[in-house]
């Protein structure tokens, strides 16, 4: 009989990982995490909870700027990105420890290295100058993805988003390749500290897996900011002298046109962190540079199992910690808990946000699926007029015979406070007439929600 080091060993302590360690700890197992560099992953450390830190301070600083809409004066108000990105840091830094503590507090064993698989229930982990062998009963894989790389004729330092987050100055023209989250996101804040904005998106439309009336709203929104969108644009080149000089060429019209920029982000999407893993040693899959699992993250080698950025699209944070649970809990006996896909909610955190969730009209559509769609204007809600918020809507979604919610589609004002109420509304199985008799509090962005519910019904009562 074989003797395991650990019942678990998990590679990677990003939200897919740490949370899977704790969990299964909880269940009693033993658990050791092996991370390569910092602990909480990408999402902590560079990603979900930096971005929004250092948003939230281009936020507070548009406010003061036009303080004037609330009856105040407030003048000479300057960005100290030096300031900003300390701040970002220090909130980043404070969330890392407090994994550490959540690991010592539920006896999770941790070790800084790097993991590779030498077979089934046998893991190699460098430790500096030297390497430790495990045998663990069942493995994780939660590696997370990192930035798609972009190549130019010239080498040229385009930034990825580690970059775009440590700046030692802010730029005076920034040209973002990409239209998605994290393009947008940058765009806004940068856009708020005062650069000048420039973004390139090769669809017909920003965001583009967003409900095409949301991405058309936030386009219209952003440039009216003063941020300016190059659509079905095609990046040919990249050359660095004393600035950035980015050639595109329109899709369409096939015309190249050349612009120059202090700084160009590369916002194209990620990939998944499989390099030197040891998968082939195995029998895993992978695709597109993910590896393909199936449910409960199993893969299609016995005993190891994927989680979170690795695995593939959705990317977000709260999918892999989501599938972390389902995967201990299975690993535990517990079949119950999956990853239901259609009811994973996605934010955006540009100004104004946005935030969906299930399908889009778009995509009901070309099911042939009989709708019914309300939208609510944030203009008509007192809450957001007495913010001085009030750009925005909130759009429903249901399948006409039913009252099933198929989808949930939101802008403006924090917005992606609201979108749980769909998460768990549709997680419930909610109908219209659970919304319809729902009371909502008074005054606030949520009854924008109720609203649009009954719109989609002819029932609304304040348009």
């Amino acid at each position: 009989m074989t003797k395991y080091d650990y019942d678990l060993a998990i590679i990677g302590s990003g939200p897919g990982g740490y949370v899977a360690a704790i969990k299964a700890s909880q269940l009693n197992m033993k658990v050791l995490v092996i991370e390569k560099k910092d602990l909480g992953g990408i999402c902590l450390n560079w990603g979900c909870i930096p971005t929004k830190t250092l948003l939230r301070s281009s936020e507070i600083y548009d406010y003061m700027k036009n303080s004037s809409n609330y009856g105040l004066d407030a003048k000479n108000i300057v960005p100290k990105i030096a300031d900003i990105i300390k701040k970002s840091r220090k909130v980043a830094d404070k969330l890392s420890k407090g994994i550490d503590f959540l690991f010592k507090k539920n006896k999770v064993d941790l070790i800084y290295g790097t993991a590779s698989i030498n077979s089934v229930k046998e893991l190699e982990i460098i430790i500096g100058s030297d390497i430790k062998t495990i045998k663990a009963k069942n493995i994780i894989i939660a590696t997370g993805a990192s930035p798609k790389k972009m190549h130019f004729t010239s080498k040229c330092e385009v930034w990825d988003y580690f970059s775009a987050l440590s700046p030692k100055a802010i730029p005076k023209s920034i040209g973002i390749i990409g239209s998605g989250a994290i393009g947008i996101e940058f765009a806004s804040f940068y856009k708020s500290l005062g650069s000048d904005v420039h973004v390139f998106e090769m669809q017909n439309n920003i965001l583009p897996n967003e409900d095409i009336e949301v991405s058309e709203f936030l386009e219209k929104s952003l440039t009216k900011r003063g941020i300016k969108f190059s659509l079905n644009s095609k990046i040919i080149d990249v050359q660095e002298n004393e600035s950035f000089k980015l050639s595109c060429e329109n899709i369409k019209t096939n015309n190249i046109i050349h612009y120059n920029f202090e700084k160009v982000l590369g916002a194209i999407g990620i990939v998944g962190n499989i390099k030197n893993l040891g998968l082939e040693n195995t029998k895993i899959k992978t695709e597109n540079n993910h590896i393909v699992t199936l449910e409960f993250g199993k893969t299609h080698e016995e005993n190891i199992f994927a989680i979170g950025d690795v695995t593939g699209a959705p990317w977000l944070a709260h999918k892999a910690s989501h599938e972390g649970l389902a995967c201990v809990e299975y690993l535990a006996g517990n079949q119950e808990h999956k990853q239901e896909k259609m009811i994973i909610p996605s934010c955006v955190y540009s100004n104004p946000q946005v935030a969906s969730i299930g399908m889009t009209e778009e995509e009901a559509i070309k099911l042939d699926l009989k709708i019914k769609v309300g939208r609510f204007p944030l203009s008509a809600n007192g809450k957001a007029l007495s913010l001085s918020e009030s750009e925005g809507f909130v759009k429903t979604i249901f399948e006409a015979n039913t009252g099933q919610i198929l989808g949930a589609h939101l802008i403006g004002a924090e917005v992606t406070e609201l979108i749980n109420s769909f998460s768990l509304a549709m997680k419930l199985e909610a109908t219209e007439m659970d919304i319809f008799s729902t009371i909502f509090p008074h005054p606030t962005i949520s009854e924008s929600i109720h609203e649009s519910a009954l719109d989609a019904f002819n029932k609304a009562i304040h348009i």
